[in-house]
């Protein structure tokens, strides 16, 4: 999840940069891995005066989902002694 966290803000920092074409390797594969989760945010949160929002609540969803995966992990470790 760490991996993921950081390919999405190398994809939200690529993003202020107009002259990156999205279609050339290897941004192609970015987007393609990071867009999709980023628009089930995009269509609760539309931009709001040309900024794009949903990033944040997409960062919080994943912070909170690595932190419970981490804490089931710990209890199994921890009830497995």
């Amino acid at each position: 999840m760490n991996i993921y966290f950081v390919l999405l803000i190398i994809r939200i920092l690529l993003s202020w940069f107009p002259n990156v074409d999205w279609m050339s390797q290897p941004f192609a594969t970015l987007s393609q891995l990071t867009d999709p989760y980023l628009n089930l945010f995009r269509s609760l949160i539309p931009p709001l005066g040309g900024i794009d929002f949903s990033p944040i609540l997409g960062f919080l969803v994943l912070q909170v989902v690595s932190q419970g995966v981490s804490q089931v992990a710990a209890t199994m470790a921890y009830s497995a002694f």
